[in-house]
């Protein structure tokens, strides 16, 4: 088990892209024709996600990216949560800025007065509900070490990192020394393997990263299984009893497996009336789980608060909560809702 310092003034926060993300339903036909690979992620360039962007007819448009929907589903539970990651001085940046500041969400990184634009990712909901990406980064993958406030990372008792950020050097370096800089102050660090795709590109650098830096890991099946080069996710159970740290894997409709300590808990998915739009449902399931860790809750309890936020999620369209999550989980799990309003 984990154990969060409880003498922090946040409770996590979190280091990661900041984008603005626009939804739109499209038939699967869509994908083919754009070239994009069903439930994986594309990182295109500006010019790019603009033509592709053209030739869509959005529902929504919100600010998104993966670790900031992590932040926004904390606040939502309750919990105090801080945020890192570029944006431009531009109406998307004002509009990213505004929307997780509004959610209680403490954000000091100065914007950027020039250089790329702020990030967009046009989310792609196909019918089964799943997801499929196209990101132009922009300065959210530019973040580096300039962008660390030290003594904000010191006060978390979680440091959040996002994998999607490991395409970038700078930003690696970034990861490196907020995690050094969070350990040194006795907080943990976690960290979210993000996309397949993603593990396929930093496979070596993950590892090193998990061996050297991290408490709590966050994967779906796609991405331990890539990450560890095993076949199925109970091979990967026993590869990851072995290590001194907990991970929380996602496996779809079949719940998620919570490790630790050498033990594994199998959590069931939170009841839910339908699916609707997977789109951040392991940011949620990530922000369920690290208030749990806040709270010194056992693993398993913490996985069934991160099955709880992920379901309330994937009932509507958008990454983020529509509901308080601090409601719900008085009302679903009460014996789990510790913090008062």
């Amino acid at each position: 088990m984990v154990t969060a310092r409880p003498d922090k003034r946040h409770d996590v926060v979190a280091v990661g892209h900041a984008i603005v993300d626009v939804l739109v339903r499209v038939q699967e036909q869509v994908l083919q024709r754009h070239g994009l690979p069903k439930g994986g992620t594309v990182l295109l360039d500006h010019a790019q996600v603009e033509a592709l962007y053209n030739t869509l007819v959005p529902e929504l448009e919100t600010s998104g990216g993966s670790a900031a929907n992590t932040v926004a589903g904390l606040a939502s539970l309750g919990s105090s949560a801080g945020f890192i990651g570029r944006v431009r001085d531009d109406p998307l940046g004002r509009i990213f800025r505004h929307d997780i500041t509004a959610m209680g969400v403490a954000y000091p990184t100065h914007p950027c007065p020039n250089g790329a634009a702020t990030g967009r990712c046009l989310v792609l909901i196909t019918p089964d509900a799943e997801r499929t990406m196209a990101t132009d980064p922009g300065c959210a993958s530019k973040l580096g070490e300039e962008d660390l406030d030290p003594r904000f990372i010191q006060q978390a008792k979680v440091l959040y990192l996002e994998g999607y950020l490991f395409d970038d050097p700078g930003a690696k370096a970034a990861f490196r020394r907020a995690a050094a800089m969070a350990r040194q102050a006795g907080g943990l660090v976690a960290l979210s393997l993000s996309d397949g795709f993603c593990v396929e590109r930093h496979r070596d650098e993950f590892r090193v990263m998990l061996a050297e830096h991290v408490d709590i890991l966050f994967a779906n099946v796609v991405e331990i299984t890539a990450l560890l080069q095993v076949d199925t996710v109970a091979d990967a159970v026993e590869h990851l009893r072995k290590r001194p740290l907990v991970a929380a894997l996602t496996c779809g409709a079949q719940g998620s497996l919570v490790l630790g300590g050498g033990l594994a808990h199998a959590v069931p998915p939170h009841p839910l009336t339908g699916v609707v739009d997977t789109t951040g449902a392991g940011d949620l399931y990530a922000a369920g789980f690290l208030h749990g860790v806040t709270r010194q809750l056992s693993l398993a309890d913490c996985g069934r608060i991160g099955s709880l936020a992920a379901a309330e999620v994937i009932g509507h369209l958008g990454p983020r909560p529509a509901l308080s999550l601090r409601h719900l989980l008085r009302k679903e799990l009460p014996q789990l809702a510790l913090a008062p309003d």
